[in-house]
């Protein structure tokens, strides 16, 4: 591409939107402000997600890769005899574009026999604004996507971040460019061991993506859009280069080594925006005017 949109600057209206969004306000006890999450995992099973594991037809969860035991969702490899470059992804069933985001994992155990290389080891993710499962072609290893890799400290006193981003068939803006680069490291403390981690991300759509490790802000970009490379065996027209990326689906990996998932949840930013509704949220930045729900006689023009 030759030329490229400018970023969104992180302005005062930008700040007021993160004090709205995580420092509550005074009138947290109205509907209007009563956070509606969404439990993307039940703890009991695997209902709304489908498995797409490299080789494979969507929804075949080859050896039981992904399975929820104890209300976790774990990522396995007890019945592969070898990796052999099975990257999974596990689907869930709704598209969202403006929203919040938590997850909390942990990595476990050892790396899957004969895993990709020590870079895999205490690495996955959640992979972001995907198009459809179904676009994915049989052999193709990721999903064109916005990767928020997560990596866990390897206890050898060596820096590794996690809340990371890559950037599977898709580019962003960071500081004011495109960033040439497949991955980018966060600002977030390397965090060794089994202990539980709470990765959460806003994104506003195609505009500006943050993210949060343990409750800390460790990196932000914008400007999500098809273009790059490190994905193959795609569809060449899920990935018209150049275009924003507005929203799509969510996925989280499994790329070697075994993690466990005990929470999913995410806070759909897009909804009713007019006051007179009676599911009107004030935190929603992006106004879907066909959710609205109204009293009788109190429609818009009544």
């Amino acid at each position: 591409m030759n030329s490229h949109p400018r970023p969104i600057a992180r302005s005062r209206c930008c700040f007021l939107l993160f004090a709205a969004l995580f420092g509550g306000g005074a009138a947290a006890g109205t509907p209007a402000d009563k956070e509606e999450w969404i439990a993307l995992f039940n703890g009991r099973d695997l209902d709304g997600w489908t498995a797409k594991i490299t080789g494979h037809a969507l929804g075949d969860n080859f050896a039981n890769t992904f399975r929820v035991e104890d209300g976790l969702l774990k990522v396995r490899y007890d019945q592969y005899q070898s990796f052999g470059n099975k990257f999974g992804h596990l689907f869930y069933k709704d598209p969202f574009s403006y929203y919040r985001l938590v997850v909390e994992y942990r990595f476990v155990g050892e790396q899957a026999p004969h895993g990709p290389g020590s870079w895999a080891l205490r690495n996955s993710g959640a992979m972001l604004h995907s198009p459809h499962p179904r676009t994915m072609g049989r052999d193709q290893d990721f999903p064109i996507s916005i990767e928020v890799q997560f990596l866990g400290g390897l206890d050898d006193g060596k820096a590794r971040s996690t809340m990371n981003l890559c950037t599977p068939g898709t580019e962003v803006v960071y500081q004011g460019s495109i960033y040439p680069e497949h991955c980018l490291n966060s600002a977030s403390k390397t965090l060794d061991g089994d202990q539980w981690v709470r990765a959460e991300v806003l994104v506003l759509g195609s505009g500006q993506i943050t993210h949060f490790a343990n409750g800390e802000e460790v990196l932000e970009y914008a400007l999500p859009q098809f273009g790059g490379g490190a994905v193959s065996d795609f569809d060449p027209a899920a990935k018209p280069d150049g275009q924003l990326i507005e929203g799509g689906y969510i996925s989280l990996q499994s790329e070697s080594h075994p993690i466990d998932v005990r929470k999913v949840e995410l806070l759909n930013l897009a909804g009713c925006m007019d006051h007179s509704a009676s599911n009107y949220k004030r935190y929603y930045v992006k106004s879907v005017p066909e959710s609205c729900v109204y009293a009788k006689g109190s429609e818009p023009g009544k």
